[in-house]
């Protein structure tokens, strides 16, 4: 389910540009994360802003041994269209869309 494909960016990109990239692979979703892949945030638009700036913080993420259905439940409590899958470190591994778990 979890989707290793997702478009990243860094903190020092512009949101526009990470915008047309993610546009262009057919993403809505974009994971901030670290030279080393820790996860720092998801964004919200705002093409003029720097991606530090554009971004939420900390988003909720799940583990890979998280199941289906508990990602599913939660997801639909708290209203996610997506959330990151990380390691236990914070590494990304991919980002689980709503719509593949329901």
């Amino acid at each position: 389910m979890v989707r290793r494909d997702v478009p990243t960016c860094s903190l020092g990109e512009r949101l526009g540009e990470v915008r047309d990239r993610v546009a262009e692979a057919g993403w809505d979703a974009c994971v901030v994360v670290s030279e080393s892949r820790v996860v720092l945030g998801l964004l919200r638009a705002d093409p003029g802003l720097l991606v530090e700036q554009a971004m939420r913080p900390g988003p909720s993420t799940y583990r890979p041994f998280v199941s289906v259905e508990q990602m599913r439940g939660t997801m639909t409590d708290r209203n996610l269209e997506n959330s990151p899958v990380t390691t236990s470190d914070g590494k990304l591994v991919g980002l689980v869309r709503k719509q593949d778990v329901t």
